[in-house]
């Protein structure tokens, strides 16, 4: 079951210059930072509400976050939303038509299970669904 609108992703391609901005913005440092191998990204968290604004940089030419600011340039990458039990949810979304997008690991950012939905088959968006305190 989706639980909430857990953040948005937003594309940079300096992650220090961008957090520099966003602290100015909140007023505040992010909530963390951190490098995701299993993703190739440098994250920063800030919260917002319930909600957060992720920021991420690519580690690696072959990340997805490299690619999209190469294709799109730096901007909104993805909406998260965050499920109960990722397992049961993705066999929901496939029973429902949505595309999943195959990766080899599903370690996210703290600790997280996540899987992404293919924007051909959400409306153009790509959306990320995260359960977190997983592992």
């Amino acid at each position: 079951m989706i639980l909430k609108l857990d953040h948005i992703g937003i594309a940079v391609k300096n992650l220090r210059q961008s957090i520099r901005k966003y602290e100015t913005l909140f007023n505040r440092p992010p909530k963390h930072v951190e490098e995701v191998p299993a993703q190739k990204v440098r994250v920063a968290m800030f919260q917002a509400g319930e909600s957060a604004i992720e920021l991420l940089e690519a580690t690696d030419s072959s990340s997805p976050i490299h690619t999209f600011i190469e294709k799109r340039g730096e901007g909104i990458h993805h909406l998260c939303l965050r499920v109960d039990d990722l397992h049961r949810t993705l066999d929901q979304v496939r029973e429902a038509g949505f595309e999943i997008i195959e990766q080899a690991d599903d370690r996210g950012a703290g600790g997280s299970r996540v899987a992404f939905l293919h924007p051909r088959s959400t409306g153009g968006v790509l959306i990320e669904l995260v359960e977190k305190n997983a592992r």
